[in-house]
């Protein structure tokens, strides 16, 4: 096995990806059918002529720049490991903030106060769901949780390609039955609550601008330019989102948005534009960079 990887971590390193030796061992073991801590383990283990065969064919992949995600055809979020083709966005893991934010909030709702037996679902709504990476992660996590009907989980795309691979992930995890999935352009009456809102909204939305996508690193040249594109200056989606949220979120609703670096000051600007009088949090990653921004109404009728 390690005959096979040192050659491969140096064409990687040669083709200029950013991280060979993880792509290496990732490839390798995609194409064992382990897992990389395997590799890591057992670096004399033999490997048969048809393997290394298919090692060639995905190092030669990556090294024309293509994802290994989309080599391997799984990414792994949250804890799970989600188909990955070229349909959707390959899931950053920066966005499992938004993730731990919304399941907190749901918790915190439904512990705080003793839920009637005749009230009705909290409504979640994933704008932009893409691969379903956040509605999956949220579906598996509340099934966890004994949620059951306490939450009404919706999500919405624009491209029937990612609503196509979003049900697939959710049919693998055993959570079809817990999203409802809707072609829409952002929001539309269809994609929302029985009563036209919604009591937490999530998006992650593209918000790269369009004179850096030629910039990006080869790989993101693979994944769908529609989910990279925020428009001139990135917030474009951003901003048509925000200008439906006094109708679609509920009076004491809350929104989660995904942002990109550097884009803070041009959204604050944009919510006291758009949402006069709300309240806006920032949520930094785990390298310290502004990732989420919290919306709500700065004041209760």
């Amino acid at each position: 096995m390690r005959d096979l990887l040192e050659p491969s971590v140096a064409r990687l390193r040669a083709a200029g990806s950013p991280s060979p030796r993880l792509d290496a061992e990732l490839l390798l073991g995609y194409v064992l059918g382990v897992d990389r801590a395997a590799v890591l383990a057992h670096p004399e283990a033999p490997v048969g002529t048809g393997q290394a065969v298919a090692l060639e064919a995905a190092v030669a992949r990556r090294e024309r720049g293509e994802p290994v995600a989309y080599i391997r055809g799984v990414k792994e979020f949250y804890g799970l490991a989600l188909t990955a083709d070229p349909r959707a966005l390959i899931p950053r893991p920066e966005t499992e903030l938004l993730v731990d934010l919304a399941q907190a909030w749901v918790r915190a709702r439904l512990s705080s106060a003793p839920r009637a037996a005749d009230a009705p679902p909290m409504v979640v709504l994933d704008v932009g769901t893409g691969s379903g990476a956040i509605a999956v992660a949220l579906a598996v996590t509340f099934r966890r949780h004994g949620y059951g009907g306490a939450v009404r989980l919706l999500a919405t795309d624009v491209s029937p390609e990612a609503l196509g691979l979003a049900v697939e992930n959710a049919v693998g995890h055993g959570v079809a039955d817990a999203i409802e999935f809707s072609h829409a352009d952002l929001l539309k009456a269809e994609a929302v609550g029985n009563d036209g809102t919604v009591d937490l909204l999530l998006a992650n939305l593209p918000y790269i601008p369009s004179g850096d996508l030629p910039g990006l690193p080869v790989a993101a040249s693979f994944e769908p330019a529609i989910a990279l594109d925020g428009g001139p200056d990135g917030s474009r989606l951003i901003g048509r989102l925000m200008e439906h949220l006094d109708r679609v979120l509920a009076l004491d609703g809350l929104a989660l948005l995904e942002i990109g670096d550097g884009q803070v000051d041009r959204l604050l600007v944009l919510v006291r534009e758009v949402l006069p009088g709300w309240t806006s949090v920032l949520h930094d990653d785990l390298g310290g960079t502004p990732r989420v921004l919290e919306l709500a109404r700065g004041a209760r009728p």
